[in-house]
């Protein structure tokens, strides 16, 4: 890193790493990791694994494909090094929507080659013979970063927000002989109901030293959670049912980082918002419902004394 300068943690140059021994890594990280997971996929077939692919596509910076992806669909190619760590949020803020051009083209391929490489992984289960024992499941970390040329749709907010935009992901599941397929379910589930769901599946008890529930019941057409809960200390959140109370200290250092970086509104106090009947979040109806604020925030608040957060 050092022949980088100190813009090399701001602009994530660092060497790759297989375990504990650094990795020369020359090709495009999505083809990489399809690469590496194929080959951890078939070492073994009689074995049973776990494969957790964390592509880091789609993410910025964008452009940041192939040398013949770009020239088949007639992109630009563009510097990806700034050698100036003191220029570096400049050059971001640059590169970020509205002022790159191309800039959801470039994102959009940055997804289609992830997606090719996805594709590649379960046409390998197949090949194996083991994709009727195979559950596979995909989702997101966050949701789409629109500073980043991300489209959450209908839904409010971006990546760093507990907005729908923000926390409510892609989430697929293929188990087979349980979930149908084409099915989709409402019920609130959470990416941490997947280690107890893992551990169940392969034949352990339910510890309670998971959180999460066994997702099985789900797909089988049983209840979620009942509530959920999230929180960054300068922001939180709570959904019950169709009632979503959030809250955000606009004041906040990390909140105006977000706010002056990805040029997005995390939200300002409390706001109470039925999702039933506006999932964009577009009207704060906490005024017209106090006795569910109260409601909901003496729960968040009893939720952080039972996780060991302080209050404050």
């Amino acid at each position: 890193m050092s022949e980088f300068g100190d813009a090399a943690e701001a602009m994530a140059v660092q060497p790759m790493w297989s375990g504990d021994q650094p990795a020369d890594v020359d090709r495009f990280l999505t083809d990489e990791f399809s690469m590496r997971a194929d080959d951890f996929i078939s070492r073994d077939r009689e074995s049973p694994f776990f494969a957790m692919v964390a592509f880091n596509a789609v993410h910025n910076f964008c452009w940041q494909l192939p040398h013949d992806e770009l020239e088949k669909r007639g992109l630009p190619a563009l510097e990806d090094w700034h050698p100036g760590a003191s220029e570096y949020l400049d050059w971001y803020d640059g590169a970020i929507s509205p002022n790159l051009p191309n800039g959801r083209a470039y994102y959009l391929a940055q997804l289609e080659l992830m997606d090719a490489q996805i594709g590649h992984l379960l046409t390998r289960l197949d090949a194996l013979g083991i994709a009727d024992d195979t559950i596979v499941v995909y989702l997101t970390d966050n949701g789409g970063s629109t500073c980043n040329y991300g489209d959450n749709g209908e839904l409010r907010g971006t990546k760093y927000t507990l907005w729908e935009g923000g926390v409510r992901v892609p989430f697929l599941m293929r188990w087979p002989g349980l979930a149908e397929a084409g099915a989709t379910s409402n019920q609130l589930v959470s990416s941490l109901d997947l280690a107890t769901t893992f551990a169940v599946a392969a034949g352990e008890p339910q510890s309670e030293n998971l959180d999460g529930r066994d997702l099985a019941p789900v797909l089988a057409g049983g209840a979620g959670h009942e509530v959920l809960h999230w929180d960054c200390g300068w922001q939180w959140a709570v959904r019950e049912g169709q009632w979503k109370l959030s809250w955000c200290d606009a004041a906040s250092e990390t909140a105006q980082y977000i706010i002056d970086v990805e040029h997005t509104s995390p939200g300002d106090g409390a706001f109470l918002c039925d999702l039933e009947t506006d999932i964009g979040e577009t009207t704060n109806v906490a005024a017209e419902h106090p006795e569910i604020v109260d409601r909901l925030a003496r729960a968040h608040d009893a939720w952080r004394t039972e996780i060991g957060l302080v209050n404050g």
